[in-house]
């Protein structure tokens, strides 16, 4: 045969091989992270075992066990009994060997249900051998990221189509084989070259053996450092613990991923594609399960708990749409949440995101109907857009939907407006609406009046099975207790806010007097007016309604006074405000001042200092950390955040950084950021740092020179002359 069959196979093989090379890859990156972890689970194991009492065992056996001759002869634990062993065991005085199979078959059933329910935490500031190799192994993983899942995938599918091609085209590498072959064999081999030249000019049209070489180089890279993999798996533990609960199989209960719905609905959904071509962010299982519900259901209201994602979910719902031809789509929004869509749509999709606010969002928004993307908008700014008709927005998502359950505000009018025409429409609230029925069914009826006429129309809690069941087809809720198998410990949120006019203004006196500590506070320096304080507000009546309590850190006194006095109007006296800690308030009055936060039955918020808050204090009451403004020094953001999240805290901690856009925030991050990451996450960890924070930070004057000399000149202001230094 000629040298164009023989390329053909030639081609093909080097595609075969590649497929398979990243398949092995992956395969002995996941056999590595199940090497480290083994020896931690059994660690974990044996613990719990060695807790256990021999007694329970006769729970096990339905009480036909005795187990008082075990007890006596000093093995007083499920954990001893397997350690003994058989031969030992019957050696104890009236311990047959009956009853010696029994206790053992009942001991290890016992330690199998224990290594089914096992969780390994991983401590940051801890570190031992076996965890850092498990979280360098786990590293290559979530390094290489869903490139490296899809390559895989299409690689498996890939070999299982080359490879039978490729055993009957090799028939034509051989000029002798060809002629002594059988009329049939070679027409089946000139058939499968045909074939396979059909599917390698398909393969590299699509760029598939440039994804193949990627994710193989990704799967051999290692961390650059153990530092390295642990600071990575500080910044994104979500995704670390996600993939261990895949590779370990310690997955969370099916029902309660899937909300407890209805198997009707649970079925329907389960059975919806979810393409993530368009998608750069792996899923949690709950994760992929919202986002098919949304896809599914087509007009949903998706109620998780704060801190399960459900950005991220609607962000693998918009790429799934974008995949499927879908060119246009709507979020509305608070502002003070608009920057932080925008950045992450950015992060963790392909998909063109088009903010509409400010002066000139009507230009955006024409921009936005002719070209399409990701619409990014406010609840005040949507009233001024007018309604599409048709189905051309893709998607209509509105965050912090429980702000739209008075069906009489105006923009609640243009959500509903909005929500009427598109065929698709995704309603996010971490806020447990089904708790209001009056409230949820003003939301529900914007989705589904049916849903709505059936929800009746009294206003007492609904927990019901009827209840559940009726809202099950628009309405699903996830808590973190119940899906997260392994609670990342610590999740770190920077909120990123656009300046209000206000503060522009205020911002603007302070880089033109050259005061970098008034430029650090301009953002709260008009109440009233202040993008950071509403945004703050907004979490901290979050964190209420769920019940959890929160500490609001700050440089400045004054800063803290602001907030008190936003809080106490804002919540209407009914959430317990604590504090200010100061560094004038005596240590002893501190402590009695943290110990009455956490003694409150209810939601409570505790105002402190930070660096008089930063030492010395147990705060773990909190599981929300609020903090007003970045820090000079990141050491003392470490150690006010280590108050809260520390031995003794029950659930997992939530950290949100308030940031500004554009100005001595965003430059006080990229500076520090970049030189002290690695560094400052191995300092800490040693006692020195923990004593002597000073010793691994850069000059305070040095940084804040900087920040104002760049920040005149941006803003192109003159310095007065009467102002003093930084």
């Amino acid at each position: 045969m000629g040298r164009g069959e023989r390329d053909v196979v030639a081609r093909g093989t080097r595609l075969f091989e590649a497929a398979r090379a990243v398949v092995d890859d992956h395969g002995r990156a996941v056999e590595a992270v199940r090497a480290a972890l083994k020896p931690i689970q059994d660690a974990a194991v044996k613990r719990e075992l060695d807790a256990i009492p021999v007694v329970r065992l006769q729970d096990v056996t339905e009480g036909r066990l005795r187990v008082g001759s075990v007890e006596k002869g000093g093995l007083r634990t499920v954990g001893s009994v397997l350690e003994a062993g058989p031969y030992r065991l019957r050696q104890i005085p009236g311990v047959g060997q009956h009853t010696v199979d029994q206790m053992l078959a009942a001991a290890r059933r016992l330690s199998e249900a224990v290594y089914e329910t096992v969780g390994v935490h991983l401590d940051v500031d801890r570190p031992e051998p076996s965890t850092t190799a498990l979280v360098v192994a786990l590293h290559v993983l979530v390094e290489a990221g869903p490139d490296a899942r899809r390559a895989v995938d299409r690689a498996v599918e890939l070999s299982g189509r080359v490879g039978p091609l490729l055993d009957d085209a090799r028939l034509v590498t051989g000029r002798l084989r060809m002629l002594l072959a059988g009329r049939e064999k070679k027409a089946r081999a000139l058939a499968a070259v045909t074939a396979l030249q059909s599917l390698v000019d398909e393969t590299e049209r699509a760029g598939l053996p440039e994804l193949l070489a990627q994710a193989s180089v990704d799967l051999l890279r290692g961390p650059s450092s153990d530092i390295a993999a642990w600071v990575d798996f500080e910044l994104r533990s979500a995704e670390y613990y996600s993939l261990l609960a895949e590779i370990s199989g310690r997955r969370p209960d099916v029902a309660a991923v899937e909300g407890f719905l209805p198997d009707e609905v649970a079925e329907r959904v389960r059975v919806q594609p979810l393409d993530d071509t368009h998608r750069r962010v792996s899923l949690r299982g709950y994760q992929a399960f919202g986002a098919r519900f949304a896809l599914a259901q087509h007009r949903v209201i998706l109620g998780d708990e704060m801190g399960l994602g459900k950005t991220i979910q609607a962000i693998a719902v918009l790429a799934h749409l974008a995949a499927e031809g879908a060119s246009h789509f709507m979020i509305v929004c608070p502002a003070s949440v608009l920057v932080n869509w925008t950045r992450e749509i950015e992060a963790r999709s392909a998909l063109r995101v088009v903010p509409l606010h400010g002066p000139d969002r009507q230009y955006a928004f024409a921009d936005w109907k002719e070209r399409g993307g990701v619409a990014v908008t406010t609840f005040d700014s949507l009233r001024g857009f007018p309604v599409w008709d048709g189905g051309e927005v893709g998607l209509f998502v509105v965050d912090e939907a429980h702000s739209v359950k008075n069906p009489n505000a105006k923009r609640s009018q243009a959500v509903a407006g909005w929500a009427e025409r598109c065929g698709r429409t995704l309603f996010m609230t971490g806020t447990p609406m089904e708790n209001r029925v009056v409230e949820f069914r003003n939301l529900v009826r914007m989705l589904d009046g049916a849903v709505a006429d059936s929800l009746g129309e009294g206003d007492a809690p609904a927990g019901s099975v009827a209840f559940r069941k009726a809202v099950a087809p628009v309405y699903l809720r996830r808590n973190q207790e119940d899906v997260l198998t392994e609670l990342p410990s610590l999740q770190r949120t920077d909120e990123w806010e656009e300046l209000s006019a206000s503060d522009e203004e205020a911002y603007r006196e302070a880089v033109r007097a050259g005061n970098f500590m008034a430029m650090r506070r301009a953002a709260y320096a008009r109440p009233e007016k202040s993008a950071k304080l509403e945004r703050l507000r907004e979490i901290v009546q979050e964190a209420a309604v769920n019940g959890q309590k929160t500490v609001v850190f700050s440089n400045f006194r004054d800063v803290l006074g602001v907030v008190r006095e936003a809080l106490a109007a804002g919540t209407g006296g009914s959430t317990a405000v604590f504090g200010p800690l100061t560094g004038s308030v005596a240590a002893e009055r501190r402590q009695r001042i943290v110990d009455d936060f956490a003694a409150e039955a209810g939601p409570a918020v505790l105002l402190a200092q930070i660096q008089a808050a930063g030492v010395g204090l147990n705060i773990q009451a909190a599981s929300v950390v609020v903090i007003c403004e970045p820090q000079i020094k990141p050491t003392i953001e470490h150690q006010a955040v280590a108050r809260a999240h520390r031995m003794g805290q029950v659930r997992p901690v939530r950290v949100h950084r308030l940031l500004a856009t554009g100005g001595v925030d965003e430059r006080m991050v990229r500076m520090l950021e970049d030189k002290t990451r690695l560094f400052d996450a191995y300092a800490r960890r040693s006692a020195v740092a923990e004593s002597t924070p000073d010793a691994v930070d850069v000059s305070d004057t040095e940084l804040a020179r900087r920040i104002v000399e760049e920040e005149q000149a941006r803003l192109g202001v003159v310095r007065k002359e009467s102002a003093g230094h930084p």
